[in-house]
């Protein structure tokens, strides 16, 4: 819990945003609260790196205790897998693997970044390398209801531009998770996906270019300290009346400035993103979100 479980780059991000961390709580395992609170865990967001250098993302789910936790630095997720998506293909022995599991119904998350270890048909090991907490900010409460999903499922819809479903999905969104990467095989380094959340129509778009106010959050920069190192990124929206999941890679710039755009109150700087290519899977979640309730966080926040 010092300051070496912080990357040069997270430091740089730190200095830029005008914060002192002296020492943190990510841990190179897992405490027992945390363990029981993946265990209990009825989905979960993974992201890794693909053969191309990119972050990519996707949410896994399953009954509670399809994540199990042998002990306190290994996570096994037994969830059926599909076969066309890129992230799951990506997802190897021996790779670079991000955690992040929220609860939908009292906001609490954790994360767990570490290695891929064993793997076979629906079972992924993950030796874990980092653990970690964050705060409940911009997590909007859900009542997640019960769905029949398609057998078989719609195919993956791959996209060049951002159509019509894609921006309506996103400028609707008070949801959606960042996965990025950097610094590769380092203690402090590897694969990360984190969760952003405002009022509907906090991500704005010009064109291809999708602008994400950054509000304050626990300070420790990971992910803008990330996107300093390696300035790739994927982004993971899921539609909540759907259960759409749509899928965005693309390069990212941070304004650092407040002022830098006339965004939403509250907004400390902003990153945006160029987008190079997605992909969307339709009606792919097992539940549907309702009876929104959104953080007090959340509304003190604005939008563009």
């Amino acid at each position: 819990m010092s300051d070496t479980v912080f990357h040069p780059d997270e430091r740089r991000a730190q200095a830029l945003a005008g914060f002192d961390i002296a020492s943190a709580p990510i841990r190179p395992a897992m405490p027992e609260q945390h363990r029981a609170f993946f265990a209990a865990l009825p989905y979960v967001l993974a992201s890794t790196l693909d053969e191309n250098g990119w972050p990519v993302a996707t949410l896994l789910t399953g009954p509670p205790g399809f994540i199990s936790t042998p002990d306190a630095t290994h996570l096994r997720v037994n969830a059926p897998r599909r076969q066309d998506d890129p992230a799951l293909a990506a997802m190897r022995s021996g790779n670079e693997i991000g955690l992040l599991g929220i609860d939908f119904s009292n906001r609490r998350r954790n994360r767990a970044n570490g290695k891929i270890g064993r793997m076979d048909k629906n079972r992924i090991e993950i030796e874990v390398d980092q653990s970690f907490g964050n705060c409940p900010k911009y997590i909007q409460i859900r009542e997640l209801v019960a769905s029949a999903t398609l057998n078989p499922p719609p195919a993956r819809e791959d996209l060049e531009t951002l159509d019509d479903d894609a921006r309506r999905l996103i400028v609707g969104a008070d949801t959606f998770f960042v996965a990025t990467h950097a610094h590769r095989g380092t203690p402090q380094g590897g694969a990360d996906v984190s969760h952003r959340g405002g009022q509907p129509g906090f991500v704005h778009i010009e064109g291809n270019r999708l602008y994400i106010p950054d509000f304050t959050g626990n300070k420790f920069m990971n992910t803008l300290g990330n996107l300093l190192a390696q300035p790739r990124a994927a982004l993971l929206f899921v539609d909540f009346d759907s259960g759409d999941i749509l899928h965005l890679q693309g390069t990212t710039e941070i304004l650092w400035q407040p002022d830098a755009l006339k965004g939403p109150a509250g907004a400390e700087r902003y990153w945006c993103v160029e987008f190079t290519r997605g992909w969307r899977f339709r009606q792919a979640l097992p539940w549907r979100g309702r009876n929104v309730n959104y953080s007090p966080a959340t509304l003190a926040t604005g939008t563009w």
